[in-house]
């Protein structure tokens, strides 16, 4: 039997500083915050709790004291499953295997309903602490770390590279900042809604060059709930759900950066990951309405949108200069903010691309809809972009 995997409800938290100092008199506990999110959710699908046969988690980072959380929250929901019960790590795409193993419980038969969902909380964690555990220590700790080269590092040496290659400018790619904030201030989740000029992002300071303040990812804390089921079950609610048309994955068998001669600004694995999902669904990606793209700075947001045919190689940061990825542009590109405006938790990142997704296909995106939206992508991403996770959806309605 053929199954067909679709989101039927969804619920995410604004993205901003929910986690408190441990010494504070009051504390927001993770459980606590996620288990609302799922009622939320699951009132949003339609569906009864005893519906649910499966839980997928993206793993909690380590400053979260509850260990073991899944089997946690299962017991705190007081809820049953038949099929797995279950946390996922995987770097910048945890969440978005988290995603892949609720799926997979469906299309296995292991469940008709099941969730995928996680909460990432650091924003009360020292700068100091979080660049060593969860920064530093991502490269290789014999060859990179003792360099101390961190991802926002790699990503400028890309954006350096580009400029170069493609007689682009800072400018062009700070443009990706400014939209990404004109469409933040649309979305009620995002973290930071006040619009800006190219001349405020030029004003920053620097990060790394050629990236300052506003071209990179803020530190926040999120949650998000996505309710999947078979097709059956979807159609049989009467409202409108969203198809997981298709999915492509590629590993390219690198960690980080790689020490092997490559074209740095040309990403292998989106390109590959996002061919196959466009074969498996049968369109190409003149078909997309919109994308919702994980891209930490907004050079990756550029390489992306090239990798995945979006826009011609080279060409990215000129369009996203002139508006055509901006709502009302010829391919809408991370309507939610993206990672620079609407926030960053990343293990629950590709979540929020999903729920952007969900949002943007049943046409209740509000202010930044995207008229008519029938089809959407989606990538996740591990290092710098070593390997991509890509995602076809599909409005029913």
């Amino acid at each position: 039997m053929t199954r067909t995997v679709c989101i039927i409800g969804a619920a995410a938290l604004p993205v901003g500083k929910w986690q408190k100092p441990a010494d504070a008199p009051e504390q927001v506990l993770e459980h606590e915050l996620l288990a609302g999110l799922v009622l939320d959710a699951v009132a949003d699908a339609g569906v009864e709790r005893g519906d649910i046969g499966a839980m997928a988690f993206s793993q909690c980072r380590p400053y979260t004291l509850q260990k073991y959380f899944a089997t946690f929250m299962a017991h705190y929901l007081r809820l049953p499953c038949t099929g797995t019960v279950a946390e996922v790590l995987g770097n910048g795409m945890t969440a978005g295997l988290a995603f892949e193993q609720a799926a997979n419980d469906i299309l296995l038969g292991r469940a008709r309903v099941a969730l995928a969902l996680g909460v990432n909380f650091e924003s009360a964690t020292s700068a100091a602490e979080h660049m060593m555990s969860s920064m530093r220590a991502t490269g290789d700790v014999d060859f990179q770390v003792p360099f101390g080269i961190t991802p926002i590092a790699w990503y400028a040496m890309d954006a350096a590279r580009y400029i170069h290659e493609h007689a682009s400018s800072r400018a062009e790619l700070a443009s990706v900042a400014v939209k990404n904030r004109a469409h933040a201030a649309l979305n009620p989740i995002a973290q930071f809604r006040k619009p800006i000029t190219l001349e405020d992002v030029l004003a920053q300071p620097m990060i790394v060059e050629p990236l300052g303040l506003f071209e990179v990812p803020p530190r926040g804390d999120g949650a998000v709930v996505l309710v999947l089921a078979e097709e059956d079950v979807a159609r049989g609610l009467g409202r409108p759900y969203v198809r997981v048309r298709s999915r492509g994955f590629f590993h390219e068998g690198a960690h980080q950066i790689s020490e092997v001669p490559n074209d740095m600004i040309r990403l292998i694995s989106a390109e590959t990951a996002g061919r196959t999902a466009y074969e498996a669904a049968g369109v190409g990606p003149a078909d997309m309405d919109f994308a919702e793209l994980y891209a930490p700075c907004t050079i990756v947001e550029v390489l992306a949108s090239e990798a995945l045919g979006l826009l011609p190689r080279g060409q990215g940061a000129r369009a996203a200069a002139a508006g055509e990825t901006s709502l009302g542009g010829r391919i809408p590109i991370c309507t939610s903010g993206g990672l620079q405006s609407r926030g960053h938790p990343a293990y629950v990142t590709p979540f929020y691309s999903l729920f952007e997704c969900a949002e943007q296909l049943r046409g209740r995106a509000g202010a930044r809809q995207v008229p008519n939206a029938r089809l959407g992508v989606t990538s996740a991403e591990l290092g710098n972009y070593n390997a991509a996770l890509v995602h076809v959806l599909e409005a029913v309605r």
